[in-house]
């Protein structure tokens, strides 16, 4: 199963973020082949219509998504799930022969409520709202863990009380 980010922004707007997304990359492309993939923002109009901007941008994902790839939408009012709980829906879909995730997070306006509707998960990293490159870190961070979860690694423990 392939493992695939893909986010609105530019690479090496922020170096330190993208060394961290890039060693945990690395990492669970050691179970998973991974990718972190950038998009562009659609310039102009993102304050006299927002709406607009996320359309063109759902196309720019729709252009970019893998068509044996199933979706995942970051968003803050999807499910929220336990790092256990993500390793566990991984698994259910590598052992379901998914040929691979791509994981969707939005650009400053987030999603188009169009692809949320046809993401298989609507996932919550917080109920908070996330800057772009912490939400890459922890989504990358989370999915590193679980390669660990999954393979009885030592990295994760749990909750000892």
């Amino acid at each position: 199963m392939k493992l695939r980010v893909l986010w609105f922004g530019r690479r090496g707007a922020n170096r330190e973020a993208d060394r961290i997304v890039e060693t945990y990359r690395q990492r669970v492309d050691r179970r998973w082949p991974a990718s972190d993939r950038p998009l562009r923002p659609v310039a102009g109009g993102r304050d006299n219509d927002p709406r607009r901007v996320l359309r063109e941008e759902a196309r720019l994902v729709d252009r970019s998504l893998d068509v044996n790839h199933r979706l995942v939408a970051l968003d803050e009012a999807g499910r929220g799930l336990t790092s256990d709980e993500l390793a566990g829906w991984l698994a259910d879909r590598e052992d379901g022969g998914v040929a691979g995730l791509d994981f969707v997070i939005g650009s400053d306006l987030g999603i188009d409520a169009g692809l949320i509707d046809r993401a298989d998960l609507v996932l919550s990293l917080s109920a908070m709202t996330l800057a772009h490159p912490l939400a890459r870190i922890v989504l990358w961070e989370q999915l590193f863990r679980a390669t660990h979860i999954l393979g009885g690694g030592a990295y994760h423990r749990p909750k000892v009380q």
